[in-house]
């Protein structure tokens, strides 16, 4: 992640924020908290609490490195008023050509993908055929069920 720009959308950086909040004012303490009990326990070489708040601990300091890099690298989509074309931040309206159904997808960076919500990734196969397009046109996307091809219906 070393100075890799992270593509996020104003509520996507709210969202890390607050739980890098979260793990440092309350995760962290209470984890701590556990290991000092655990300790003044006794003997902590078999005391599967101590091991289990300590692996805890590792991961909570990891999720927050983690956290601080993207913070770090982060570069903010901001929400435009161009509806004509699709870029980082636009929802974007489809319909599989051969099929009535139609999707939504927000086009997102990496970092706040979420397919069951609607939120694909800029760099996925989809997302990188439609950026730059306009309303109308046709996209085809390799995908690993094969290939796809969806109608540009409206770009929000």
């Amino acid at each position: 992640m070393e100075n890799q720009e992270i593509y996020l959308t104003p509520e996507g950086l709210k969202k890390l924020k607050e739980e890098l909040e979260y793990l440092v004012t309350v995760r962290r303490p209470q984890v701590a908290k556990r290991i000092h009990d655990a300790k003044a326990d006794g003997d902590i070489s078999e005391n599967a609490g101590y091991d289990e708040a300590k692996n805890e601990q590792a991961f909570i300091e990891g999720r927050i490195m983690t956290i601080e890099a993207m913070l770090k690298h982060a570069i903010l989509i901001k929400n435009t008023a161009n509806k004509d074309e699709v870029q980082l931040g636009s929802q974007v309206t489809v319909k599989e050509l051969g099929d009535d159904s139609v999707e939504t997808y927000q086009i997102v960076g990496s970092a706040e993908v979420d397919p069951a919500n609607g939120k694909i990734s800029n760099v996925s196969p989809l997302g990188k055929a439609l950026l730059g397009r306009k309303v109308g046109d046709q996209v085809t996307v390799q995908t690993p069920g094969g290939v796809l091809h969806f109608e540009i219906i409206e770009i929000a």
